[in-house]
């Protein structure tokens, strides 16, 4: 008995080992390698003495891991460079790469040891006893210091569809877009169990990810020690007088365990969904999806939308797939298992970077010879580069490239986003190659989502609340959140249904998705440039009509595009004969050579990176001056002869500094100047002039975009309403049906074109002035 009672405790979930000169007992793979205790040693000697490089304010290069657990709070979490790892031991970073499962826990383990030390070196820590010894610890081990380890790396990730069966078991690094993420949830790393009868106690150990499962035992494994906590049942006995659960004393029963939660450790996890980049998916492909489970400090550190690189453990899981559904797969659940990751690190991607973000010095001194020319020759060049297939259309031309390279981001005083983006709407007649700027800009953009307006949906745009594997709710984003840093290409936007084009409100202006469903409120980044092509009504634009009545979209959503450009197929002898040699051009075998650009297609898509990863400009006072005069003077049009017509408003004005704000980062410069206003306000000039014209005036109206009707049509419906007053007043009766007041009020002015409709809409305003009233046709005089 009491060699039984001696070896109680050993099946308490604990390892234990005999550290034997070179190791803690453990061989490496073939007895060849870095066993976990040496694992131990060489990594607390590589947090101890890690050195980077040396800079001017560090001769000798700093102790960066040192400096990061020298805190006089231990902090819970600290983030390695796997490339030091790999400078510091190449072997142990060899190991690390291929046993994660074994070597992560050990770098987590050096950590606390190093904070231990430098603790009590430093008289912080009175407490020796709290030290961690061992692997496993012991059970009363809940109240002692844990640090995370985030691994990541500056290598050049590979892609979701590369991982198969030998990455099993492997560390892995690999980006994506982060598309869903489910609620976090409490997760037993170490779990306590109680006997029913005889209260003795089990601790279990859970391993970390989703095949941590707990499956308590089903007899009881006290082999006679009873828990002296519980008096009672101490002295609980059967008619023999053996103890309960003792050998000859009475059985426990079939499944005798309970969980006891508050002797237990848990540690919060959250599953998140990530897809491949979309310009990493083949053409014709569907993109591949991989599901992430995080762990304690990672959770909820991600939203849905953002681009991040992942580096985690390739593991595989037979509780997370279909098997063993109502369509009798369960023979299928013990030889297929669905892979997923659990991550070690995770990094966000910078804005508008497309892969790695980090450029090597021949890009360098590429992109600024490039843009060190004069300002013409830069902005010539790249505009010669944005679709070069497409015949003429300059200026549509730097609104694209406008919209590639977009303003800056600003966050005024009081915590107000301003954005930088640019929007773009192309509208006009059909076979103006609008879908090809569209088709473009979505291959060259660094990060771009192409939708077409009639198979987009409202939650398609914007975010969706689904269901998880668990029965509970999960966020899942759209295109516009997956385009976050980038844009969005929207084709035949004016068939796009009313709930679809509603949620694209607050988008284009604020940048963020409002989520309200299912329990879930949540507020999403999509910070994206749109870029929208429509046709107008009958697909034929009639310049007789303004845009909105061509285009038939609300003002609200119109004025919300900083650029509108009528694209249209104007019959022209010589613009014909030109644009038919260039279509015929592009057919030939061997194209007729002409003059090519500095940047090919690949490269203006690492300029474009570059450029808005690492330059934000900045207006300068003389560049300032110059917008200030140009809006002034728009403003002024609109007075002049005695009209009160809106010209611009301060919508226009923010358009031009975020086109400003594009054209100096397409020279690569900080700072806004002179050039690149001058050039801003003659590109939303040219696109005044088109799309905001009054066709009845030939002025410009703003108030055409902001409201659907000009102050012309104001003027003239009021002019027709008090005509109507008279007329009603004339007939005696005060009333007249609606057909016999347009007759009689083109009897009083013969060159008046008047509909139903519009005398009905005149007739109105005098019903809101409470001077008349409508019922059915009738028009009655109040």
């Amino acid at each position: 008995a009491s060699s039984v009672a001696t070896m109680a405790g050993w099946d308490e979930g604990n390892v234990y080992y005999t550290d034997l000169g070179d190791g803690d007992g453990r061989p490496g793979r073939d007895g060849e390698g870095v066993t976990p205790g040496q694992a131990r040693r060489k990594f607390a000697d590589f947090l101890r003495n890690f050195r980077s490089e040396p800079t001017a304010e560090y001769p000798d290069g700093r102790l960066v891991y040192r400096d990061k657990l020298d805190q006089d709070t231990p902090p819970r979490d600290v983030t390695v460079l796997l490339d030091d790892i790999i400078a510091h031991d190449p072997e142990l970073a060899k190991e690390v790469r291929n046993q994660p499962d074994i070597y992560i826990p050990c770098l987590e383990h050096a950590a606390v040891t190093v904070v231990e030390s430098l603790r009590n070196e430093a008289g912080l820590n009175p407490q020796k006893d709290a030290l961690v010894t061992g692997v496993g610890g012991s059970k009363d081990m809940f109240d002692k210091l844990e640090i995370q380890v985030h691994l990541v790396s500056d290598e050049t990730p590979a892609s979701v569809r590369s991982l198969n069966s030998a990455h099993v078991s492997k560390l892995v690094y690999i980006p994506g877009i982060v598309i869903a993420a489910a609620k976090a949830k409490t997760k037993a790393t170490r779990l306590c169990l109680q006997c029913r009868s005889c209260r003795s106690l089990k601790y279990m150990d859970l391993k970390p990810g989703f095949g941590g499962m707990a499956q308590p035992p089903r007899r009881c494994e006290a082999n006679g020690t009873v828990a002296s906590s519980d008096a009672a049942a101490n002295a609980a006995a059967d008619q023999n007088g053996a103890p309960i659960g003792a050998p000859g004393g009475t059985d426990c029963g079939l499944d005798p365990y309970v969980p006891m939660a508050d002797k237990s450790k848990f540690c919060d996890v959250q599953t998140l969904k990530l897809q491949e980049n979309p310009e990493d998916v083949p053409a014709g492909e569907m993109p591949r999806h991989m599901i992430l489970h995080v762990e304690r400090t990672m959770v909820q550190r991600i939203t849905p939308g953002t681009r991040v690189k992942v580096m985690g453990v390739y593991t595989l899981s037979r509780g997370m797939g279909k098997a063993g559904s109502k369509r009798g797969r369960a023979d299928e659940s013990s030889t297929i298992s669905t892979p997923y990751i659990r991550v070690v690190g995770m990094t966000e991607e910078s804005e508008g970077a497309r892969g790695d973000a980090h450029f090597t010095d021949a890009e360098h001194t590429e992109f600024k010879a490039f843009a060190a020319r004069p300002f013409k020759e830069v902005i010539g060049d790249i505009r010669s580069r944005i679709a070069p297939a497409i015949f003429g259309a300059d200026d549509i031309k730097a609104a694209v490239a406008s919209l590639l390279f977009s303003g800056s981001r600003k966050t005024t005083q009081d915590g107000a986003k301003l954005r930088g983006d640019v929007n773009v709407l192309l509208m006009g007649d059909p076979s103006t190659a609008k879908s090809q700027f569209l088709k473009f800009v979505e291959k060259t953009a660094p990060i771009c989502v192409y939708t077409s307006g009639k198979g987009s949906s409202a939650a398609g745009l914007t975010a969706s609340v689904v269901r998880d594997s668990d029965g509970g709710f999960m966020l899942e984003g759209g295109a516009m959140v997956l385009a976050d840093g980038g844009c969005v290409c929207i084709d035949e936007f004016d068939k796009m249904g009313e709930g679809a084009r509603s949620t694209l409100h607050e988008v284009m202006e604020q940048q963020t998705v409002s989520i309200a469903k299912a329990g879930i409120i949540a507020v999403l980044n999509a910070r994206t440039s749109v870029l929208a092509s429509a046709n107008p009504v009958g697909s034929r634009y009639n310049p007789a009509m303004s845009v909105v009545d061509n285009i038939q979209l609300p003002p609200t959503l119109l004025s919300r595009f900083d650029l509108i450009y009528l694209v249209l197929d104007k019959p022209n002898p010589e613009t014909d004969r030109r644009l038919a040699r260039h279509l015929i051009s592009l057919h030939f075998k061997e194209p007729p050579p002409r003059a090519e650009a500095s940047l090919d297609a690949s490269t203006l898509t690492e300029y474009i990176s570059y450029a808005r990863s690492t330059y934000f400009p900045i207006l300068n006072n003389e560049a300032a001056e110059v917008l200030v005069e140009g809006y002034v003077d728009m403003r002024r049009v609109g007075s002049a002869g005695g009209r009160k017509t809106i010209t611009a408003t301060p919508r226009q004005l923010e358009s031009l500094i975020r086109i400003s704000e594009s054209l100096a980062r397409m020279r690569l410069s900080n700072d806004v100047e002179k050039k690149d206003a001058e050039e801003a306000l003659r590109l939303m000039r040219v696109a005044m002039q088109q799309a905001a014209m009054d066709p009845k005036t030939g002025q410009i109206d703003m108030d055409k975009i902001l409201t659907g009707h000009s102050a012309s049509d104001r003027m003239h419906r009021t002019h027709v309403a008090d005509a109507i007053q008279d007329i009603l007043a004339e007939t005696g009766t005060g009333k007249a049906r609606l057909s016999e007041l347009v007759s009689k009020l083109k009897e009083r002015n013969s060159s008046m074109e008047m509909s139903i409709q519009e005398c009905r809409d005149a007739a109105m305003s005098l019903v809101e002035q409470d001077r008349a009233m409508i019922k059915g046709d009738l028009v009655t005089l109040i």
